[in-house]
């Protein structure tokens, strides 16, 4: 923190007309003296309410104030800085030059839930995401580390998703008490039956708190730009994985078509991997032992590693360090082929493929047959 002040003009940011009352909310809780710690705020409301462009005027607004700030993402539908099916925590250190681009960020840890909505598996999902938390809150947040060089106490932003109903709305309200945020941002649009309840909803009647509740109505004047819009989830979602696996690719190089992404990526010498050695998991299904290794081709699985298990998970899933295409896999040989821009020298301790319900984008699938392989030492 260097004490500066967070005050900026909205005519900042290139692209996009923030409502004042969102600039005023944002500065209010950068500057807020009531506690010698920085704030941790949870963005939540309902679907397209506007939680994710305000979690990214929240953290750009932070930067003015703090060197670095924490980002925890629990939308796996549509993550600010990962491919879809992803709950992610990163540490961001740089303000992106024009927020109406979303940019894909390497996450300081993140987990491979493998589908794009909770109703999936709410348990273990609402386990990742605390278990992320207790990640931030042990690294970043604790008050011990404030006298020592280089350990500075982080901010951190919380956006949640839009499924603030039924089982969504549980999830909230355990996040909500577990983690005990300091502020708490409700966004809510016109239609109040899609809205949260007001107030302090997930505390237990008289409960006292010393949360900061700041309640922002969804107000855009007719010229704002919105920064995602959410109408066809499925071609943005698409969008991310192939933007994750474009980076497989030199960036000079010059591609402007699906087909020549295709063709590039057609081009790349996978990786060559003994099955014998990795194991897989099927996240959200279960398939026949024999039919196991089959159901991986062309699929999109998450790269994990056995042996880091975040100690207070309830599950065996581990973190992972990106996520892969299978290519081919040929049993008799005891090779599966992967492509993937994860480094070599992480890949060398992946041993466990997560093998989730995201769908290879068609434009992805357009792949050729190969001759050659690269091999891994520890493989």
């Amino acid at each position: 923190m260097d004490g500066s002040s967070a005050k900026r003009s909205s005519s900042s940011y290139t692209g996009w007309t923030i409502p004042e009352i969102w600039e005023e909310a944002a500065d209010s809780i950068t500057n807020d003296s009531s506690s010698c710690l920085p704030p941790i705020t949870l963005v939540c409301g309902p679907g397209n309410s506007g939680k994710s462009t305000f979690s990214r005027l929240l953290l750009n607004t932070l930067l003015h104030r703090y060197k670095r700030v924490g980002y925890l993402d629990t939308d796996v539908g549509q993550p600010e800085f990962t491919p879809p099916g992803c709950l992610s925590l990163h540490v961001i250190d740089k303000q992106p030059p024009d927020l109406t681009i979303l940019s894909l960020k390497r996450p300081e840890r993140f987990f491979f839930f493998g589908h794009v909505t909770a109703q999936r598996d709410p348990k273990v999902y609402l386990n990742f995401i605390l278990n992320l938390y207790d990640y931030f809150h042990n690294q970043h947040y604790k008050s011990g580390e404030l006298d020592e060089p280089g350990n500075l106490i982080l901010p951190l932003v919380i956006n949640t998703s839009g499924w603030v109903k039924g089982i969504g709305y549980d999830l909230l309200v355990d996040m909500l008490r577990y983690m005990s945020p300091t502020h708490v941002v409700q966004m809510r649009v016109s239609v109040e039956s899609k809205n949260l309840p007001t107030g302090f909803f997930w505390l237990e009647e008289n409960e006292k708190t010393s949360v900061n509740l700041i309640e922002i109505p969804t107000v855009y004047e007719p010229s704002t730009r919105l920064v995602l819009i959410k109408n066809d989830a499925c071609i943005i979602r698409d969008l991310r994985l192939v933007a994750y696996f474009r980076q497989c690719l030199p960036r000079e190089l010059d591609i402007s078509t699906y087909k020549e992404l295709a063709d590039c990526l057609a081009s790349i010498t996978p990786y060559e991997v003994p099955l014998s050695r990795i194991k897989v998991k099927h996240l959200h299904q279960q398939v026949p032992s024999s039919e196991v290794n089959h159901s991986l081709n062309a699929t999109i699985v998450g790269l994990a590693v056995r042996s880091c298990v975040p100690p207070s998970s309830e599950h065996c899933t581990p973190w992972c360090v990106g996520l892969g295409i299978i290519r081919a896999i040929d049993i008799s040989k005891d090779r599966l082929y992967v492509i993937t821009p994860v480094s070599p020298c992480e890949l060398e301790n992946v041993d466990i493929l997560l093998r989730g319900c995201l769908e290879t984008p068609a434009c992805l699938l357009q792949y050729i047959q190969w001759t050659s392989s690269k091999k891994l030492s520890g493989w």
